[in-house]
């Protein structure tokens, strides 16, 4: 493809802030590391309140060495996954009514305001008694922290979608369906990139906050025992990895972003 002297000339560009951007992240990262590193070695800070990335990477190893890692950090993917995809479909559909019967969104905007704003950790109880202290209780306080802020979001997407689209359409007799599929989720492809952004990210925490209550397998039981035992190398470890996770989750969002932006140009 021969491009013209001003589009190559943008894309050497991108292509530097790109390598600025990456240069930045790694090195705050590596800072970060090695003044924790330089505070633990000089006896600033207390190793045994702080831990220290030497003894971080020794627990991640002997986590590896006795299988227990890949046990807890593969069920905690698996509620991730799980919750989120009911999020995604479950969010979508109820989205998708409430734009489709705007007298149903009337009606139900404030209760989804309020049961958005409810702490969802004081639900835990109730969510054990009602659901059982299992893997579906898990679940449904993940459910209970993505799917409100998922249908808001969704829905908002929905109603902001260009009016003279709409009227365009309407004018040409379209069908509601019509308008639906030709307009509104065409409109809003980006939008539901950026929703699916939040909604991992706010699924992790449901789950993380499910383990902590109920779990005996994951990084958040992980979490709650290290902190029980004191154990503080395990639980700034497990806090690491989750961070991992949730970049690697981030990441396979933006490449989507990016792979769909790359298309549309």
């Amino acid at each position: 493809m021969n491009y013209t002297e001003e589009h190559r000339r943008y894309l050497k560009e991108r292509k530097q802030e790109k390598r600025k951007v990456l240069f930045f992240r790694v090195l705050i990262i590596i800072l970060f590391i090695t003044t924790w590193q330089l505070l633990d070695s000089f006896k600033i800070i207390n190793s045994f309140l702080m831990s220290s990335p030497v003894k971080v990477l020794d627990t991640f190893f002997s986590l590896i060495e006795d299988g227990s890692l890949f046990r807890h950090l593969s069920i905690t993917i698996y509620e991730v996954l799980i919750s989120f995809s009911l999020s995604v479909i479950i969010g979508f559909i109820i989205s998708s009514l409430l734009w489709w019967f705007p007298l149903l969104a009337k009606i139900f905007d404030p209760y989804l305001t309020i049961l958005n704003s409810l702490p969802k950790v004081a639900l835990g109880p109730l969510i054990i008694i009602w659901v059982g202290a299992s893997i579906k209780s898990i679940i449904v306080m993940a459910l209970s922290i993505s799917i409100f802020i998922t249908i808001i979001n969704t829905y908002n997407a929905f109603s902001n979608v260009n009016k003279d689209y709409i009227k365009l359409l309407k004018t040409l007799k379209a069908t509601k369906y019509q308008i639906f599929t030709k307009v509104i989720i065409p409109s809003n492809r980006i939008n539901f990139i950026n929703i699916l952004k939040v909604n991992i990210s706010m699924t992790l925490i449901g789950v993380i906050m499910g383990e902590l209550l109920v779990s005996k397998k994951g990084l958040g039981y992980l979490i709650m025992y290290g902190s029980s035992v004191f154990n503080i190398n395990l639980v700034i470890t497990s806090v690491v990895i989750l961070g991992i996770i949730s970049y690697l989750l981030y990441y396979l969002v933006t490449k989507l972003e990016s792979k769909y932006k790359k298309e549309v140009n």
